[in-house]
């Protein structure tokens, strides 16, 4: 049963930039740069026959010209307990769009709503319990300011983890291209 997921994969020179943020934070589970990416979709444990007709379903996304994604800071998710350090990424109204396109797909083909807001990021280490927030507040203190870092985002990918475990690596099981209109 593949656990699957869609998003944005972040090209190698970008990660290569942000994998200058790793170490220095005790607790945490550093992502591989090879990893690193803008999740649109959590789609979770799916059987073989769903999976195909997910594959199938977001070969049909409507055209659209390529994305900028702009990442602008480091944040975590978790507050008071901190449970993963991100880059940001800018809120963009196409990203949003593209988004909410794959919820409704995946709705039309009986997979439970994403309840969770919509907050793109690319997850650059996974917290444990001794990363505490005066840890987490300390790093994010040490680190330089972060410059921005922007790329274009060429086209969207099914992906799937590890069966019940979660994380990396990530296997591209199917990519769909951005197109430009021609019109």
């Amino acid at each position: 049963m593949p656990r699957l997921f869609t998003g944005i994969e972040v090209p190698p020179e970008t990660g290569l930039s942000l994998s200058a943020f790793r170490g220095g934070l005790p607790g945490a589970r550093w992502v591989e740069p090879a990893d690193y990416h803008v999740t649109l979709r959590f789609i979770g444990d799916v059987d073989g026959g769903l999976a195909e007709e997910i594959t199938e379903a977001l070969a049909e996304i409507r055209p659209r010209p390529p994305l900028t994604v702009v990442l602008d800071d480091l944040a975590v998710f978790g507050g008071e307990k901190p449970h993963a350090l991100f880059a940001r990424v800018v809120p963009d109204p196409d990203l949003a769009e593209l988004q909410a396109e794959h919820e409704r797909i995946l709705r039309q083909l009986g997979v439970a709503p994403d309840t969770r807001r919509f907050t793109p990021h690319v997850t650059l280490a996974r917290l444990k319990r001794g990363a505490g927030p005066d840890g987490v507040a300390q790093y994010l203190a040490m680190q330089p300011v972060f410059s921005r870092v922007s790329f274009t985002a060429r086209r969207v990918a099914l992906y799937s983890a590890r069966d019940s475990v979660g994380g990396g690596p990530y296997v591209v099981e199917a990519a769909y291209p951005l197109l430009q209109d021609e019109a």
